[in-house]
């Protein structure tokens, strides 16, 4: 019998009825978590579905097939580098169901589960995938937090700045297209993502065309006591034929590259600013108070360039990088001595390919949808102890 044809009839026995009469549900978003132990993919939902899930090896597959689903959902905005799934994809089957088609890289384990719509968030599917070859592990859902009854830990304060902004446009592209305008769209979608998280609060520094001077801008992150302050800028670069996204965060030393330090010194301009005056320094003996502030920085560096590596991988299932790894200078919008601070340059506006990209609505939503997971990202690894996340965590530990 004809390979393909023997396929067929396997896959139409695993199929299972669905109810024809039934109103169609929307898979209308699809997010991605890694961690150490596993990847998960949760498929945001507009109401309640049934699903089935089976794998096939030569070449391994993850197939899920939803029952009376219509997709919306865009895979291709997930960032899969180095994760267990090669590629993704989807469609009817028969006229019943949408199925989904992991292409992966190696056997998994699988643990699936449906998650009612609880604390803002509507129906949800989560796949949890664990290669073969580790331990299983239980998955555990995350502990319900009972009706009309408010959490009392906080959420983690995300300060996201749209870079330049009224007077000042930024760069400008050779048909006119001004870098202000495209960060500020791309900082709007982030930051609506972000609202949309449980756990996160978000905060932007400008949410209109006006200009925020570069020391009111730290300003403002320190104001709101953010966990994370991220400045987003498509810039010019010396070469036009630099392209690609890059991720920058502060230098105590000289900066890593000619690019960086142009860069630096193309932000700043005369509005720089003197870390010492942003902690409070005032009553300490000069020696101690400059040994606080080198140590407080160190850490806040350390932190800030495991922020960007995590951004930076996210970014690359998403658009060509101009370096590979987190860039340090001396900018000084990221002089904020206790607050974790990177800028992302999302791409250049003065190369031709990347200044068609970056104007596009659909870029631009690929490029917050994969600034939100590196965050998540990097928020699940260091979630502040007095966080949300931080307790929902403990809770999934402690949970039998």
């Amino acid at each position: 019998m004809h390979r393909r044809h023997l396929l067929n009839l396997i896959l139409a026995s695993v199929a299972f009825a669905f109810p024809f009469g039934a109103s169609a549900s929307e898979i209308r978003n699809a997010r991605l978590w890694r961690s150490d132990e596993k990847l998960r993919m949760v498929l945001d939902l507009s109401g309640p579905v049934r699903y089935k899930t089976f794998t096939l090896s030569a070449p391994e597959r993850l197939i899920i097939d939803v029952s009376s689903a219509n997709l919306t959902a865009d895979f291709s905005q997930l960032a899969l580098s180095n994760t267990v799934i090669r590629s993704i994809r989807s469609g009817r089957f028969g006229q019943a169901y949408t199925r989904i088609v992991l292409d992966l890289n190696r056997p998994v384990l699988l643990n699936s589960f449906l998650l009612a719509p609880q604390d803002g968030q509507g129906h949800r599917l989560v796949l949890d995938l664990v290669s073969a070859n580790q331990s299983p592990i239980s998955v555990k859902v995350p502990r319900e937090t009972p009706p009309g009854k408010a959490h009392p830990k906080r959420n983690i304060i995300v300060v996201v700045d749209p870079g330049h902004g009224g007077k000042d446009p930024g760069a400008v592209g050779a048909r006119g297209e001004r870098e202000k305008d495209v960060v500020l769209s791309i900082a709007q979608l982030l930051a609506k993502r972000l609202k949309k998280e449980k756990g996160f609060d978000v905060k932007l520094v400008r949410n209109d065309d006006f200009f925020v001077p570069l020391r009111k801008r730290v300003e403002i992150a320190r104001q709101h006591k953010a966990d994370i302050f991220i400045s987003v800028h498509a810039d010019a670069a010396p070469r036009l034929t630099a392209s690609g996204a890059s991720v920058y965060c502060l230098s105590e030393g000289g900066a890593t590259s000619a690019t960086a330090r142009f860069m630096a010194q193309r932000e700043n301009g005369a509005d720089l600013l003197g870390a010492t005056s942003l902690l409070n320094l005032k009553d300490k003996d000069p020696m101690l108070a400059g040994v606080i502030l080198d140590m407080s920085m160190s850490a806040t560096i350390a932190a800030s360039l495991q922020l960007g590596s995590t951004i930076l991988g996210s970014l690359a299932g998403i658009t060509t990088l101009h370096q590979k790894r987190v860039e340090q200078a001396g900018f000084a919008v990221l002089k904020s001595p206790d607050v974790p601070s990177i800028l992302v340059e999302t791409g250049f506006i003065s190369n031709v390919r990347d200044s068609q990209r970056l104007v596009t609505a659909r870029h631009q939503q690929a490029v917050a949808d994969g600034l939100f997971e590196g965050l998540q990202r990097y928020f699940q690894k260091n979630p502040p102890i007095d966080s949300y996340l931080a307790w929902q965590q403990e809770q999934q530990k402690t949970q039998v």
